[in-house]
């Protein structure tokens, strides 16, 4: 089937960004169980590696507007071509980073791998959009990638360890495996992949997306600063601040421009605000709740609670809710075939909720704990491909990779905003472990109901979504079409 066919959402298509998820899923998963070694190659300590991970959420939050929108105004391939290839560029510099420093900004410079998703879906909605399937032809193919996502993590946590034994625990060796894979995704890209239709005359916001840039640093570094520093550390609440503070002449500016950085008259449709909102809460329980989830199962039981599991017997549990997030996705689109995309996402939210509700009487046994996160996991696949989707459906022409980006920036935020939250409560609530190391049962509760209400209420602002929105226009010739935004002669 040709990937060129005009307004065909092609199984070609689809394919070669199945292999760029596939990818990335291995990003996100081939580092983790290499964490130890790594800490020991660079001469630093644990805790130094918490770095890692901020500097990188830093960067997406950072860069991913920027992106979407020149995806928008030069079309999604190239830029998908463009993070692809910086990507690899730093991918590649980890394998010959031998200290601290040039570590950290390799690592850092890797997180341009989190805009694929946005703009791949951004494309996809692009080239579908000319038919009158092109919602439901979406759903389906982002459902697909989060397979792909999910499958490269699964595999990259495997292989990871497992590559690392084989090169003779030799790092640099190691380090290059997931460098070949980035840089043979850039030629499937550059090969198989058509691009999308820019909307022309269109002007870059460069005002507004600094302000955007400082309000989003300033507020995601305090966010960062309190989880690594403590609840102690006075000044990250006026850095936060700060950063709250910064989107008010951020959105009197946008207001203002005829095309804006990110348009939020867009953001004020009653199909548009719920999904970003809904994609910052469920981000609190996708993001911040890994480490939490972990800590828990290790911990021994001596303390009153936890499973007692080794990192082998927590990878399996892990396992498990990655593969329920893979049976999350392929079934969403076929619910929303049943009923409808807003009923679909409402369940997929209750699930999330329920799932993390459940650890609230259920945490006793290693049963108990997998099918919480099972649950969990099908709702959390389910939106993780629904809400770029939607917010793609939604969008006006020539805004579909912001909308679809905004849905990954919500959900950093709500991510970051979760970890320090957590960090924050598991430490003051630690007087009760028996263990020095330990926190407490009551604050892992609390961790746990603070997810399960985010999704509650992520399920509760998905009935403010019209009835039929993001629905194929073939279902309802009553769905008003997104209206193309104004753009200057």
């Amino acid at each position: 089937m040709a990937v060129q066919r005009t307004g065909a959402v092609t199984l070609a298509l689809v394919g070669y960004l199945f292999l760029v998820e596939i990818v990335s899923g291995v990003l996100q998963g081939y580092y983790v169980p290499l964490i130890p070694d790594l800490v020991k190659h660079l001469g630093i300590r644990d805790a130094d590696f918490n770095w890692f991970e901020a500097a990188q959420l830093l960067l997406s939050a950072i860069v991913v507007p920027v992106l979407a929108k020149l995806g928008d105004m030069y079309g999604h391939k190239r830029i998908l071509l463009v993070s692809t290839a910086l990507t690899a560029g730093a991918t590649w510099w980890l394998v010959i980073a031998a200290d601290f420093p040039t570590f950290l900004v390799a690592w850092a410079l890797q997180g341009f791998y989190v805009v694929w998703l946005p703009l791949e879906v951004a494309l996809i909605f692009d080239r579908a959009r000319r038919t009158r399937t092109g919602p439901s032809d979406t759903r389906r193919a982002a459902g697909y990638l989060v397979v792909a996502l999910e499958t490269g993590a699964i595999l990259g946590a495997l292989g990871g360890a497992r590559v690392f034994a084989a090169l003779g625990e030799n790092v640099p060796g190691t380090l290059a495996v997931p460098a070949i894979a980035v840089t043979l995704v850039f030629f499937a890209i550059l090969f198989g992949v058509p691009e999308s239709t820019p909307t022309r005359g269109r002007s870059l916001d460069t005002l507004g997306f600094v302000l955007l840039t400082v309000a989003l640093l300033t507020l995601t570094s305090g966010l960062t600063f309190l989880r690594i520093n403590g609840p102690g550390a006075w000044w990250v609440y006026l850095l936060m601040g700060v950063g709250l503070l910064a989107f008010v002449p951020f959105g009197r500016h946008e207001l203002r421009h005829r095309d804006p950085a990110i348009d939020l008259r867009m953001l004020r449709q009653p199909s548009m605000w719920p999904i970003q909102l809904t994609a910052g809460l469920v981000g609190i329980s996708i993001l911040g709740a890994q480490a939490p989830l972990s800590t828990f199962a290790g911990t021994e039981p001596s303390n009153g609670f936890g499973l007692g599991l080794g990192s082998a017997e927590i990878s399996y549990i892990i396992g498990g809710y990655l593969v329920s997030m893979i049976v999350g996705a392929l079934l969403f689109p076929q619910l929303s075939r049943w009923t409808t995309p807003r009923i679909a996402m409402i369940v997929a939210a209750f699930f999330v909720a329920a799932g993390y509700l459940a650890f609230l009487p259920f945490h006793d046994t290693v049963a108990q704990v997998t099918v919480n996160m099972v649950i969990a996991g099908v709702g959390s696949g389910a939106l993780v491909g629904a809400m770029p989707a939607a917010a793609a459906a939604a969008a006006p022409r020539g805004q579909t990779g912001v909308a679809t980006a905004l849905t990954n920036t919500t959900k950093t935020i709500g991510g970051s905003l979760a970890s320090a939250v957590f960090a924050v409560v598991l430490v003051s609530l630690a007087a009760e472990a028996v263990t020095s190391t330990a926190a407490s049962l009551a604050g892992y509760l609390v961790v746990f109901a603070i997810c399960g209400g985010g999704a509650l209420a992520a399920a509760v602002l998905l009935f403010f979504v019209p009835r039929l929105a993001f629905a194929d226009p073939a279902d309802d010739t009553d769905i008003p079409t997104p209206a193309t935004v104004p753009v200057p002669d």
